[in-house]
């Protein structure tokens, strides 16, 4: 009856959360680490080329000053440079301008250290630093292969490239363990919880977990039960106390009134209202017995003649009338048997053909024999979507119940014989373009195979 109350199952949201909670500590542990070593690789590729070049261009300062002090020491020599990797070169006021078509790039240089990258003749890249020092009659320049700096560097950062995923990696798979480990008490938890559907008396779950965040929500959750189970207890004997005490003085008006239909003196309208007498009883003995299931959640005991149940809710109906300007037909093919007792097919049949005849003030209602199922058809006011959502909630009596009595129990109790045997129970309005509404009891492939008779396809 899930269908009818428009509720989704709620199996696969614990699951998706489970699931989701698994995902979400193992990415965090690989953003972690992922993170973590991304920035130590850019701070350690950073600090490197700091040091570096605050190293190489102290050092060319220095030595592009002690280059000009031995050229003016003697300017006839090429003075020595103190270290190698470096190319110096002195031009006099004279060859300024050969230096334009020589070096333009080194031509419009300012004083101080520059970086120079490009390509040689081969395609191969180079880079070297340049230090100049202008004179009024001397140009000073002195240049710092950074080929091999830029090739180790190079290195370098694939090194640390390769680190970084290495690190992944190993965040990933620690990540999984974690998440495994943090994530099987819960699991185990749900396990057993799930192992316990349905049984009136669940073990307790604390002993099998130890005392952390887990073994607090097991105890919690024993608590619950021990509660839940308590008063579902109580609940089920109430419902038996007064059941038993029900069935006491039922019995009594059941044998009065067969005491007094055995009677020949009787006359016609007597007896008519003797039978009325005895149809409410066997109802009332009926919804008792549906209740009893209903409490005790288990499966009564018992074949029922779908057909036959229907006749009997019909003329039960017929006979209370009163006048009403309402016509009650059978239509379909019997021979419909489900494994369920009479009590409980009779309740949830019972409460969609009396809403029917209750709410349809002239026209007629039609229960119509289907090879799956019945449908309780009416010509009364029909109903609204939101009515054909919500009419199987409890104490819902739906828009067009007006000042009628009742208090909106009866389909909650139909909904829950449904889930009980596995029928499924809906209302929708008519789509032959009438008024009224259509009560559909569905039967499951396993309530009970449709028996064949006499009579195959003959109006009932």
């Amino acid at each position: 009856m899930a269908a009818a109350e428009g509720v989704p199952p709620a199996r696969r949201g614990p699951r998706r959360l489970r699931r989701r909670l698994r995902t979400r500590i193992i990415l965090s542990f690989l953003l972690l680490g992922t993170g973590l070593t991304a920035l130590f690789a850019f701070l350690a590729d950073y600090s490197r080329q700091r040091v570096e070049n605050q190293l190489v261009e102290d050092l060319m300062n220095r030595n592009i000053d002690e280059y000009a002090r031995r050229f003016y020491a003697d300017p006839t020599g090429n003075p020595d440079l103190p270290v190698q990797q470096m190319y110096g070169r002195v031009v006099s006021k004279g060859g300024f301008e050969q230096l334009r078509f020589d070096e333009p790039d080194w031509y419009e240089l300012p004083d101080g250290i520059h970086n120079i990258t490009g390509r040689d003749d081969g395609g191969e890249p180079f880079s070297y630093k340049l230090a100049v020092r202008k004179t009024p009659n001397e140009w000073f320049f002195l240049a710092y292969d950074m080929t091999q700096t830029m090739r180790g560097e190079v290195q370098l950062k694939r090194v640390l490239l390769a680190s970084i995923l290495l690190f992944s990696a190993l965040s990933l798979l620690i990540g999984w363990w974690s998440a495994s480990r943090v994530m099987q008490p819960v699991t185990e938890l749900a396990a057993r919880l799930r192992a316990y559907r349905g049984s009136s008396h669940p073990k307790p779950l604390a002993a099998h977990f130890p005392d952390d965040e887990v073994g607090q929500l097991a105890e919690a959750l024993d608590a619950y039960a021990l509660r839940l189970t308590e008063v579902v207890q109580r609940d089920r004997e109430f419902n038996a106390d007064v059941s038993h005490e029900l069935r006491t003085p039922l019995a009594v008006i059941k044998g009065a009134v067969e005491l007094l239909l055995s009677r020949p003196e009787l006359d016609e309208r007597t007896r008519t209202r003797l039978l009325r007498i005895q149809r409410a009883e066997q109802q009332c003995s009926d919804l008792i017995g549906s209740l009893l299931l209903l409490s005790r959640n288990e499966r009564g005991q018992g074949r029922s003649d779908v057909a036959k149940v229907a006749e009997q809710l019909l003329d039960s109906h017929r006979a209370q009338l009163g006048g009403k300007p309402l016509e009650l037909r059978l239509e379909g093919t019997p021979g419909r048997v489900v494994d369920a007792p009479e009590a409980a097919l009779s309740v949830a049949l019972g409460n969609l053909i009396g809403n029917a005849v209750k709410y349809t003030p002239q026209g007629e209602v039609v229960v119509r024999l289907l090879p799956d199922r019945v449908e309780v058809a009416d010509t009364g006011p029909g109903l609204s979507d939101e009515d054909a959502q919500r009419l199987f909630q409890r104490g819902y009596r739906g828009t067009h119940a007006g000042h009628s009595q009742g208090a909106g129990i009866g389909l909650s109790i139909v909904g829950r014989l449904c889930d009980l045997y596995g029928w499924e129970a809906s209302v929708r309005p008519r789509q032959d373009g009438q008024h009224g509404a259509v009560a559909t009891l569905a039967f499951n492939a396993s309530a009970g195979p449709v028996r064949e008779v006499a009579e195959s396809s003959t109006s009932v």
